[in-house]
């Protein structure tokens, strides 16, 4: 697949359109999520909602970082302590009990992920002990056929250390690069050879792990369009199945270790977009397909197969291809997906401790889906993964007449249409090439908790 065929860059479209908005991990979005409800009614609906023979996706937050990484937006906390997480892990056990008393059933675990924080923080034997909680309390795949995954600091592991993480089940690993100019790695506060990175990969796919992915970043500081090519150069030597290319949203107000960094060693706003330009003409010119927003992939890789074959989905995950499993999340700050609900663990580590330690969970706050919430979903779900959306479907789906239902949506959408982001050809929506970097913005028209002027940045940018 061409460029153009993928992605039409458009520099005068990509200025009108790039305002801030949400990433669409969940609809309703986390700043819809409710403290008033209660822990009690929030399970309850998502247990009465759920459909309990479907498979599960489970996520372990481990939060923990021996080295504070100066961009870093995370839920995190920077300890050089090991001892930290043994407790850490002891309360984690507690609640893992009591959400298989809720949803287990011994539904299969399709899809695993363990993220932070850095995972690798834990040593080998506390990675076996959690590993085997898991196992007592939720049904594990031994077929190597789920959807395994571990991120990986490679400044933390090693080819002994991946070997473990092999035997465990895990298939699948994310490694966090960001850039490889040292430069940059210094302004930052992760000093990473890139060595280290190529002894995880050689190590990951000799002992048959399924897909690697490398996470960059860009618009850092003392990064040039130059030297982020040079960077995407080596990576794609390293040949990852999947790519993830953040853009970095300074906000130190928010991120108190963006303090550290220096605004005036950050790229010129109009350097970034060559960047980013040149990064999505480099991964395709290179063989990978635009999944996203920020993700790239082999055409032979799952997600971009599932993009194709109309099975992609979204969560808080990122791009998934397991549509069809409830999110049982863990951990401090953790989010969990099931049936009609949403909800999120306390955000601060002593209170999800202490809250664990009183009742066994640690619900902050949710939100329980209105039809209306799950139709649009829907539909943004559809765009996002896929640009394109079949009206029919939804109308069979919820059992009501879209073009009735979105009337003043569709109103709105005359304007993408004449600019080029959108095509209506019968009852189906198409993103065009122009339009895929801005599907965030195309997604915010059908978002009813957004008001349709809003130019706030109570989200990132889109671009």
């Amino acid at each position: 697949m061409t460029a153009e065929n993928q992605i039409k860059w458009d520099l005068d479209l990509i200025k009108r359109y790039d305002l801030s908005g949400p990433r669409y991990t969940s609809y309703p979005t986390a700043i819809q999520f409710d403290p008033e409800l209660s822990p009690r009614q929030l399970v309850q609906h998502g247990q009465e909602t759920a459909d309990k023979t479907a498979p599960l996706s489970l996520y372990m937050h481990i939060p923990f970082c021996t080295h504070v990484c100066y961009f870093c937006a995370c839920n995190k906390v920077i300890t050089r302590n090991k001892k930290r997480a043994q407790p850490y892990l002891e309360q984690l056990y507690i609640e893992m009990r009591k959400l298989s008393e809720w949803y287990s059933n011994d539904r299969i675990v399709n899809q695993l992920h363990w993220g932070g924080g850095t995972p690798s923080f834990i040593n080998d034997d506390q990675m076996r002990e959690l590993v085997g909680h898991i196992r007592s309390n939720f049904n594990l795949r031994d077929d190597d056929l789920g959807d395994y995954s571990i991120e990986i600091d490679p400044r933390e592991a090693d080819a002994g250390r991946m070997k473990v993480i092999r035997e465990l089940g895990f298939n699948r690993v994310s490694l966090g690069v960001q850039d490889i100019k040292t430069e940059v790695q210094q302004a930052v506060n992760r000093v990473q050879p890139i060595a280290l990175s190529e002894e995880i990969i050689t190590s990951s796919r000799d002992l048959g792990f399924k897909s690697i992915n490398i996470d960059l970043i860009y618009g850092l500081p003392h990064q040039t369009i130059d030297s982020f090519s040079a960077t995407l150069e080596k990576i794609i030597e390293l040949s990852p199945d999947r790519l993830s290319i953040f853009n970095y949203a300074h906000m130190p107000d928010r991120f108190r270790s963006q303090k550290h960094i220096n605004a005036e060693d950050l790229p010129a706003p109009e350097d970034k977009l060559v960047i980013l330009e040149n990064t999505i003409s480099q991964l395709i010119s290179a063989g990978y397909v635009y999944i996203g927003m920020d993700h790239f992939a082999k055409p032979t890789d799952e997600l971009a197969i599932a993009q194709q074959e109309g099975n992609l989905h979204r969560n808080f995950q990122g791009y998934t291809t397991h549509s069809d499993c409830d999110l049982v999340a863990m951990g401090v700050s953790a989010i969990s997906q099931i049936g009609d609900v949403y909800y999120q663990n306390e955000h601060d580590l002593k209170l999800y401790q202490d809250a664990i330690d009183s009742s066994e969970q640690a619900i902050k706050r949710g939100v329980i889906l209105s039809k209306d919430d799950r139709i649009r979903r829907a539909v943004i779900t559809k765009l996002i993964c896929h640009f394109e959306l079949d009206c029919q479907q939804i109308e069979a789906s919820f059992g009501i007449e879209f073009n009735d239902y979105f009337k003043d949506e569709l109103l709105r959408m005359d304007q993408y249409i004449k600019d080029g982001l959108l095509v209506i050809d019968g009852p189906q929506i198409i993103v065009t090439p122009a339009g895929r970097l801005l599907i965030r913005r195309i997604c915010m028209t059908f978002d009813a908790y957004i008001p349709k002027e809003q130019t706030g940045r109570t989200f990132s940018r889109i671009i």
